[in-house]
C-alpha cells in the first residue's frame, strides 16, 4: 500500500508585509520628489525676481546715460512732468524736469512688476566721475526681509 500524502502547494507572489514595505518605501520617495518640486518653483521665482530687478536697474542706468546733465536731480523726487514725447507729452524739459519724470516712470514699473517694489538712486559727486548706485528692493515669498538688488557706476557729465 502506497502512502499518498497531501503537499502542500508551493504559494508564488508577494506577502501581505512585503507589500505594505513597498508601498512605504515608494511613498517616502514620492514626498521626497514633492518637496523637491516646491524647491525647484521657489527657486524658478527668486530667479525670475532677480533677473527683472537687474533688467529694471539697468533700464535707470540707460535713463541717466542719456540725460548726463541732470546729475544730482536722479536722487531726487520723482515727479510727473509730461516729458514723455510716447506718452503725448511734447513739453520741453529741462534735465531736472526730466530726471524726476524718468524716476515717476521707472517707479511705476518697479511696483508693477515687483512684488512690493521699492526704489532708490543715490548719488555721489565726490568721485571722479560722479557714482549713481541704483537699487532695486522687493518682497521674496518664505524671506524674512526684504531682497534688494544694486547697481552702481559712474557717470561723467560730458
Amino acid at each position: 500500500m502506497s502512502k499518498t500524502m497531501n503537499a502542500r502547494p508551493v504559494e508564488k507572489g508577494f506577502s501581505l508585509i512585503e507589500v505594505m514595505v513597498a508601498l512605504l518605501v515608494l511613498s517616502v520617495g514620492m514626498i521626497g520628489i514633492a518637496a523637491l518640486h516646491g524647491q525647484s518653483l521657489s527657486a524658478g521665482q527668486t530667479a525670475q525676481f532677480r533677473s527683472l530687478a537687474i533688467n529694471l536697474a539697468a533700464d535707470m542706468a540707460d535713463r541717466i546715460r542719456v540725460n548726463r546733465l541732470a546729475q544730482a536731480a536722479y536722487a531726487g523726487a520723482a515727479a510727473n512732468n509730461n516729458c514723455d514725447p510716447a506718452g503725448g507729452g511734447g513739453v520741453d524739459c529741462t534735465p531736472a524736469q526730466m530726471a524726476a519724470h524718468d524716476l515717476f516712470l521707472w517707479n511705476q514699473l518697479v511696483q508693477q512688476q515687483m512684488p512690493n517694489g521699492q526704489t532708490a538712486v543715490a548719488f555721489n559727486a565726490g568721485t571722479n566721475p560722479p557714482t549713481y548706485t541704483i537699487t532695486v528692493t522687493w518682497a521674496e515669498i518664505g524671506e524674512p526681509a526684504p531682497v534688494q538688488y544694486q547697481l552702481a557706476f559712474q557717470q561723467p557729465a560730458f
